[in-house]
């Protein structure tokens, strides 16, 4: 059969997931902090489909509509009733009506399947059969269905463990559900599924049969058994959480990342870190995170920050988003920064909140430091020039100005701007009473004696 360059794929996200016992719908549980359906696009759009649709549930309008969001109000089709996974595939037949290639059939609750996992699978097709399926060596098959091949290498059929012969049970090869076909020949062997089963479903895997009942090839293709790891309950949930830790774990060490004790570590899905930065425990990387070679300390949380090389973060640190930490900057310990641009150099060591503005290079932020940059109602800007020094326990009060090596007082509250190279100090003369202290005591003293 003629194989074709053009892919789509058919993602099938109408499960209840009912064992989830939660209110989010099963597929947009986050893996790596990407929900499910999306790492299935992820993967169907890095394997080259250029068609994706989404078959959803009525049951779930929130899929649909982050679906659509993503992929447009097309890519959307509803399988109402569920029916089964064939009965799946075929609602989306006529959303494929105009597509002439072949058809990946995959799941959103697959969230470790990624391309490098469905390239086995179309070099199976690409390699001339009819129709592909991905299976698996399982360490404990167990419920899975079986995936039976003949002497000549084809693959014969696929049997339900409930419905195996003791023979068959002891097969460890299975199916993961994932296969690809034609778009003809896909849509033409699910017309002709029936459901003359115990649960009246119409079943995917009854299309292997079916071809090898027209004379077609039918060959499997292997992966890893965690690739095909399903999720169907909390714990399943965090089963495949911690395959994708290990996994990205593994990788960043590979890439020259030093980890004195890699398995505390928490990776996003897209978090970058350059050769030779170092990361201590107990750090939580958060989406759209970027490490340059820097130094970031134990108990860190970071999300969507960058951080340019030879800076060091924490410990205790937390980068919200729009943080920009320059080259050689300083954020230490009980340091939250929100949307502000830290120069080169710059240092807020101790206690502080910088949100909205910036801080120049090789400028001073005190301990206890506030840019106090909300007013109840809108967001106002600090900004900080080069080589300024904020005393310690100071607020400054946006919107505000500090000029390029400036100093303001420690304990000043300073709501106008400061010029370049001046003394900004809000605080009250002191005032000294003498033998004060001593009379307090004394008339607190005679007062609990009577």
């Amino acid at each position: 059969m003629r194989v074709s360059n053009l892919r789509a794929a058919v993602i099938l996200a109408a499960g209840q997931g009912t064992r989830m016992r939660s209110p989010t719908p099963k597929v947009l549980h986050r893996v790596g902090g990407r929900p499910m359906l999306d790492r299935a696009i992820d993967a169907a759009e890095a394997a080259g489909c250029d068609r994706i649709v989404i078959v959803a549930g009525a049951h779930s309008p929130a899929v649909a509509a982050h679906a659509r969001a993503r992929l447009g109000e097309g890519c959307v089709v509803i399988q109402d009733p569920p029916l089964g996974t064939g009965h799946a595939v075929l609602a989306a037949r006529e959303a494929l009506a105009d597509f002439d290639g072949d058809v990946l059939v995959s799941y959103a609750d697959t969230p470790l399947l990624d391309a490098d996992a469905l390239a086995p699978l179309f070099a199976v097709r690409d390699a001339g059969a009819d129709l592909a399926v991905l299976g698996f060596e399982a360490a404990d098959p167990g419920p899975y269905g079986r995936l039976l091949i003949g002497e000549d290498g084809l693959l014969e059929r696929i049997v339900e463990a409930k419905d195996a012969t003791p023979d068959e049970r002891a097969v460890r090869l299975c199916n993961s559900g994932v296969l690809a076909a034609p778009r003809a020949l896909l849509f033409s062997l699910l017309a002709r599924v029936g459901n003359a089963n115990a649960k009246q479903e119409y079943y995917l895997t009854d299309v292997v049969g079916l071809a090898r009942g027209q004379g077609l090839s039918v060959r499997a293709a292997l992966v890893e058994e965690a690739s095909v790891m399903g999720v169907n309950s909390q714990s399943e949930l965090a089963d495949a959480e911690a395959v994708f830790q290990r996994r990205v774990r593994r990788r960043m060490l590979d890439q020259g990342v030093s980890m004195p004790a890699p398995d505390t570590v928490m990776f996003s899905h897209d978090t970058e870190i350059a050769p030779g930065a170092v990361v201590e425990p107990n750090v939580v990387f958060g989406a759209g995170v970027r490490i340059g070679r820097a130094t970031i300390r134990a108990f860190s949380h970071l999300e969507g920050a960058r951080v340019a090389d030879d800076a060091v973060i924490g410990p205790y640190a937390r980068l919200r988003p729009g943080a920009e930490i320059g080259p050689c900057a300083h954020i230490g310990n009980f340091v939250e920064v929100k949307a502000v641009v830290v120069g080169a150099g710059a240092k807020a060591n101790h206690l502080s909140y910088l949100g909205d503005g910036t801080v120049g290079a090789g400028a001073n932020i005190g301990a206890g430091t506030i840019f106090c940059n909300y007013d109840g109602f809108d967001k106002h800007r600090t900004e900080v020039g080069a080589g300024a020094f904020i005393g310690s326990n100071s607020a400054l009060v946006a919107p505000v100005a500090i000029g390029a090596g400036a100093y303001v007082g420690s304990g000043s509250v300073i709501t106008r701007s400061v010029a370049a190279d001046a003394l900004a100090v809000t605080r009250a003369e002191q005032v000294e009473k003498p033998e004060w202290a001593a009379k307090f005591r004394r008339l607190k003293g005679e007062r609990k004696t009577r």
